[in-house]
C-alpha cells in the first residue's frame, strides 16, 4: 500500500479551491480484506509509537478533524486510533459553546483540553468551528458579545486566522504537533449518507432536522473552508485534503498520515545511566532472593 501524505496536503500559502480537489481517488487497498489486514498493520504501529510517544515525554500531538456533516469524522476516530492506549490518548468534541466560554477569547474553550506532553489529543471540530459555522451564520458571531468594532465582518476573519496560526505556531515551538484533517466529501455522497441514517432504523439517531437546514448552506461552508485552508496551513502545523466519499480510503490515508508525522519526530526511549543501572540491579538481586510462595 502506498499512501503520500505530500499528496493531500495543503501548501502554505496556497489558494485552495475545493472544486479541483477531489472527493474519490482510487483506493489504496484492492478488496474489504486488504482493507481490514492494511488497517491493522498501520494501528498496530500507531499503537507502538504512542508508547513511545509516553515514554520519551517530550512531544505531544495534537490531531484536528473538521468536516462537513457525515463525512466520517467520528468513523475515522473510532477505526484509526483503536489500537491506541486510553490513557495516553483523549478526544474531544466542541459543541455549541456555552456562556461561560462564550465570555471568554474564542480559543479559550479548546486550549484547556490541549494534550500533555506525552499523549495524543484529538478534536472532533475544534476552534476552527470559530472561522467557520460562525462565518456562515453571522448571527452566531452577534452573539458572541465583542466589544464594538472587534466584529467587522471585513476583518474578523484575518484577525482570527492570525491568531490561530499564532497559537499553532507557539505549540510547535512548545514540543506540540498539530495536524490537521478536513474530511472532503461530495454533496451527492452526503446525500447518500442521510438517507442511509433515515432508511435504517439504528442509525436514525445520527440525523436531524438540523443536519438538512445545515445542507443548504453548502456552497457557504465550500467558501468558509477554501479561505480558511489557504489561511491557516503552514508547514509548522498543516493541513490535509482527504478524500472521504470511501471512508475506509479515508480512514487507510489518514493513519499513514499519522503515521509519518510520527516517524518524523525521531523519538527513542529514555536511556539508562549508571546510577539507574546499578539500582535496577540492587532490585533484580533483592527479587532473585525472593523464595516462591508455598503451593
Amino acid at each position: 500500500m502506498k499512501v503520500n501524505s505530500k499528496d493531500f496536503q495543503v501548501k502554505e500559502g496556497e489558494q485552495i479551491n475545493l472544486k479541483k480537489w477531489p472527493t474519490l481517488v482510487e483506493p489504496v487497498y484492492k478488496s474489504k480484506k486488504s482493507y481490514s489486514k492494511h488497517l491493522s498493520k498501520q494501528v498496530s504501529e500507531l499503537s507502538d509509537l504512542q508508547q513511545l510517544l509516553y515514554a520519551s515525554n517530550r512531544y505531544s500531538l495534537l490531531l484536528i478533524f473538521q468536516a462537513m456533516d457525515a463525512a466520517g469524522k467520528d468513523g475515522a476516530i473510532r477505526h484509526v486510533m483503536s489500537g491506541i492506549n486510553p490513557q495516553g490518548c483523549q478526544v474531544f468534541s466542541f459543541k455549541h459553546p456555552s456562556a461561560t466560554e462564550l465570555d471568554h477569547d474564542f480559543l479559550w474553550r479548546t486550549t484547556q483540553c490541549l494534550p500533555e506532553r506525552g499523549r495524543i489529543g484529538i478534536f472532533n471540530r475544534s476552534y476552527y468551528e470559530e472561522v467557520l459555522v460562525v462565518r456562515v451564520h453571522p448571527e452566531i458571531l452577534i452573539g458572541q458579545g465583542l466589544p464594538d468594532g472587534l466584529a467587522d465582518e471585513n476583518t474578523i476573519w484575518k484577525e482570527r486566522y492570525r491568531s490561530i496560526v499564532d497559537l499553532e505556531n507557539h505549540l510547535h515551538r512548545n514540543g506540540t504537533r498539530v495536524v490537521k484533517f478536513f474530511l472532503h466529501l461530495s454533496k451527492d455522497e452526503q446525500r447518500k449518507r442521510f438517507l442511509e441514517r433515515i432508511d435504517n432504523p439504528e442509525k436514525n439517531w445520527k440525523f436531524s432536522q438540523a443536519d438538512i437546514i445545515e445542507r443548504k448552506f453548502w456552497n457557504q461552508y465550500r467558501q468558509a473552508y477554501e479561505s480558511c485552508l489557504s489561511a491557516t496551513s503552514t508547514k509548522l502545523a498543516p493541513w490535509y485534503v482527504v478524500p472521504a466519499d470511501d471512508k475506509e480510503n479515508a480512514r487507510l490515508i489518514v493513519s499513514k498520515i499519522i503515521l509519518d508525522t510520527f516517524k518524523s519526530l525521531k523519538m527513542s526511549y529514555p536511556k539508562t545511566n549508571t546510577k539507574r543501572q546499578q539500582e535496577l540491579l540492587s532490585i533484580r538481586q533483592q527479587l532473585m532472593k525472593e523464595k516462591p510462595d508455598d503451593k
